[in-house]
């Protein structure tokens, strides 16, 4: 029988299988969509605000953290009512800025001298390790009114802080180093919020 030609039946019907595999695909069914509840809504816009609290509490606690400066201690560089932000995750250089906690105060001081360095405060001339100290700060330093004696080795683990305004001697000189442990991380960013 030729190619492509139905099959006769001895009935004289033909054969209509290829003819009739198009007609019986089954149909396929339109779904609808499910709407959303305000349940549903309200439960994923709450999710949300705990992420997002989460990760700030996160960055807060161990990345870096938003102060207030109350005092003039490190005038000029940070003023009474200036907003501070610390960087946690970084280590200490000579000059940076430390915040940190005495008394369960925060404050402001500029790191000079670490963990087994000697510092050496004579007449206004500052020396770590027999170096003569570079600072840019526009005051006198000075061991007057100090409650330490120096030269003073700093120990392990700890840093000494000059406040910046250097007539005020609440830093290193009162109460000697500052465990790393009481820091908040160096000072990166300050934002002005009185005098300008």
């Amino acid at each position: 029988m030729p190619d492509g030609q139905p099959e006769v039946q001895t009935d004289g019907s033909t054969d209509s299988t290829a003819d009739s595999v198009g007609d019986t695909a089954p149909a396929v069914k339109k779904t609808k969509k499910k709407k959303k509840s305000a349940v549903y809504y309200a439960v994923s816009f709450f999710a949300k605000i705990a992420l997002t609290a989460a990760a700030v509490w996160v960055c807060l606690t161990y990345v870096g953290g938003v102060f207030m400066c109350h005092d003039n201690r490190a005038y000029p560089m940070i003023k009474d009512g200036d907003l501070v932000l610390s960087y946690r995750l970084d280590a200490f250089r000579q000059g940076d800025v430390a915040v940190y906690r005495h008394n369960d105060e925060v404050r402001f001081g500029r790191v000079i001298a670490f963990g087994g360095d000697t510092v050496e405060i004579s007449g206004e001339y500052v020396s770590v390790n027999g170096y003569g100290l570079y600072d840019d700060t526009v005051y006198a330093t000075t061991a007057e009114g100090a409650a330490i004696t120096f030269p003073y080795t700093v120990p392990q683990d700890c840093i000494f802080v000059l406040n910046d305004y250097r007539s005020d001697n609440s830093d290193s000189r009162t109460y000697g180093a500052i465990p790393v442990s009481d820091t908040e991380g160096k000072a990166v960013f300050v934002m002005r919020r009185r005098g300008i």
